[in-house]
């Protein structure tokens, strides 16, 4: 039947969302490791999760790693990929267009809000060829708005994103390779 078009993983995701946020706001602190592991499907190791912040909002990532194939300081022949930055378009928990991620790290709204990110803790991700999982301190470096007051962002749920499998040599130093990746960014906030 055509006309009936049922999504139970996202209609599930969507109802999981509302009552996490629900129960973020009534019990308060005595649920954050149990809210912020509820929004995965794999556990979140406990160095990822920042202690005295809630999980405000789930913040899916489309987009690519970009590396560049540089060449190693001291070595004569030798070169390497180098992470060189993040681009991506952030959509919220119903699928509509949120904003936007790229070097910074930054997060930007739409409404002009963006904090830059600094990684305090990582975790490798539990998928393979995935880049690892994140937990970043945050600060405010735009207008007022729907990113202002977050405090941390932890990366989850990667896939894809690593560096490119084949070497790069001293004749392609300055080449970039854009690696296709997608992630879930965790917004916390002070309680």
């Amino acid at each position: 039947m055509a006309w009936f078009n049922f999504n139970p993983p996202k209609q599930m995701k969507i109802e999981k969302m509302r009552r996490l946020r629900t129960l973020g706001l009534v019990a308060g602190p005595f649920v954050l490791v149990a809210c912020a592991a509820q929004l995965v499907d794999s556990p979140i190791p406990p160095t990822l999760v920042p202690a005295g912040e809630r999980a405000a909002e789930r913040i899916a990532a489309r987009g690519v790693q970009v590396y560049q194939c540089r060449a190693t300081p001291g070595a004569t022949a030798a070169a390497g990929w180098v992470f060189v930055a993040p681009e991506a378009d952030l959509f919220d928990a119903q699928g509509r267009g949120a904003g936007k991620h790229y070097a910074g790290p930054h997060w930007e709204a739409a409404d002009g809000s963006k904090i830059i990110g600094t990684v305090k803790t990582r975790a490798d991700a539990p998928q393979a060829g995935a880049i690892p999982w994140l937990l970043l301190a945050a600060r405010s470096v735009g207008a007022e708005g729907r990113f202002s007051k977050v405090t941390s962002v932890q990366r989850i749920n990667t896939v894809g994103g690593v560096a490119p499998a084949q070497g790069c040599d001293t004749g392609a130093v300055g080449t970039t390779q854009r690696v296709p990746y997608t992630a879930d960014y965790v917004m916390f906030t002070a309680y």
